[in-house]
């Protein structure tokens, strides 16, 4: 897919995003995806993901590629009075400002959420933090890892052998930038009806302990911590990755007629009989010899195969994919997974909107690439641009 013009749900929205690394960028390109103009300010130093390599493209780390499309580009030393003045011209024509400086950082200027909500009462104000403001650990930085250990996530996942292993990706900064945009729409349904912003906060601490089902509810239910269960389900048998006579199978089968099906589909009514296995409570406490026997006749199958005969045939299965093979199926092509603008390629946007589809109009930008059409549109002269650059309040190339 190749760039489209803006025809998306958020037309029309400015938000100033002064966030850095992943919880709030990933947000801000969520909202810019969706048709908001977003203005990505960076520190003179930039954007510490830039660095955050290899493999690099002109300098600059696919990290920071991935999360920073739809956005335009400028550098703020909002360290500086005059930075801040800056800023203060920007959000006079703004909708929402995004940040995830260290809680107290933004007061400390003097542009904290009560000081911009006196100045601009309209003003949607959306922190994501690691832990909040307040509390035994308000105010501390928060990491995605340190809060996957934290928030019991590290617990559930991984085997006896193993340990505690954190899951293979960024999961509680993304879904705190999910958090996030969740939150900014929620805010501006209420400004729509009041006329009045309001401060947004998504913590990253917040959103690793939302996603503890069903390991929360069993445990409020039971009072039985969860153990390592590997890729087995806690409450549901079969549900696991498999060993086939090539690569693992993922199995989901939820219900009775499922297993039966799922039985008769690889030639092994029997197994359904088995007394063991004839209910999913009784799969659940007899797993290790379902995985025997289940194994057993699977060892004759290939997994491509088998998952394309079981998926058609009612029972959710999968082969187990490496991300090159993922992102060349057959059908990340038909639901516009992949985007490209120009030499850019990246991930699409997951929610499809009939009539307002997102749209990917800019490629990540480049350092300060956008400076002087910001500051222009801003009210800011040639001479004026001019002079903080200068300065240093507004650079063009990164201090580093």
């Amino acid at each position: 897919m190749t760039a489209v013009p803006n025809t998306s749900a958020l037309d029309g929205l400015k938000v100033v995003d002064l966030s850095r690394v992943l919880g709030g960028p990933i947000a801000g390109q969520i909202l810019g995806d969706h048709g908001a103009d977003v203005i990505k300010v960076e520190p003179p130093s930039g954007d510490e993901t830039r660095e955050w390599g290899p493999p690099f493209q002109e300098e600059t780390a696919s990290y920071f590629i991935g999360i920073n499309r739809n956005k335009r580009a400028l550098a703020l030393d909002l360290r500086q009075e005059e930075g801040r003045d800056v800023l203060m011209r920007l959000l006079a024509h703004a909708d929402v400002v995004l940040e995830n400086f260290k809680t107290g950082t933004m007061e400390r200027w003097g542009i904290g959420p009560e000081v911009l909500r006196e100045r601009f009462p309209a003003l949607i104000y959306c922190r994501v933090s690691g832990f909040g403001a307040g509390g035994p650990m308000g105010g501390l930085p928060g990491y995605d890892a340190i809060l996957q250990a934290m928030g019991g996530l590290m617990s559930v996942n991984g085997t006896e052998e193993s340990g505690p292993t954190r899951v293979g990706l960024p999961l509680v900064d993304m879904v705190t930038g999910m958090n996030a945009v969740q939150g900014i729409l929620l805010a501006l349904h209420h400004r729509s009806r009041t006329g009045m912003g309001q401060f947004i906060e998504a913590a990253l601490f917040d959103s690793a302990l939302s996603l503890l089902h069903p390991h929360a509810a069993n445990y409020a239910l039971s009072g039985k911590l969860p153990k390592l269960t590997g890729n087995d389900h806690p409450n549901i048998s079969p549900y696991s990755s498999y060993a086939t006579g090539g690569r693992p199978i993922y199995l989901s089968v939820g219900n009775d007629r499922q297993f039966a099906r799922l039985c008769e589909l690889i030639d092994a009514p029997d197994i359904a009989t088995d007394p063991r296995f004839s209910s999913n409570g009784n799969r659940v406490k007899n797993r290790a010899a379902l995985r025997e026997v289940l194994e057993a006749v699977l060892a004759s199958h290939d997994a491509n195969t088998l998952a394309t005969k079981l998926i058609e045939g009612g029972v959710p299965a999968g082969p187990v994919l490496d991300v090159g093979e993922a992102l060349a199926h057959p059908h990340t092509a038909h639901r516009q997974m992949r985007v490209s603008i120009g030499d850019y390629t990246g991930l699409g946007a997951p929610v499809k909107a009939a009539s307002t589809p997102a749209s990917y109009r800019r490629k990540p930008p480049k350092f300060a690439e956008h400076r002087e059409e910001i500051l222009s549109e801003a009210g800011f002269s040639a001479d004026d641009i001019s002079a903080l650059t200068q300065k240093g309040i507004t650079p063009d190339k990164r201090n580093i």
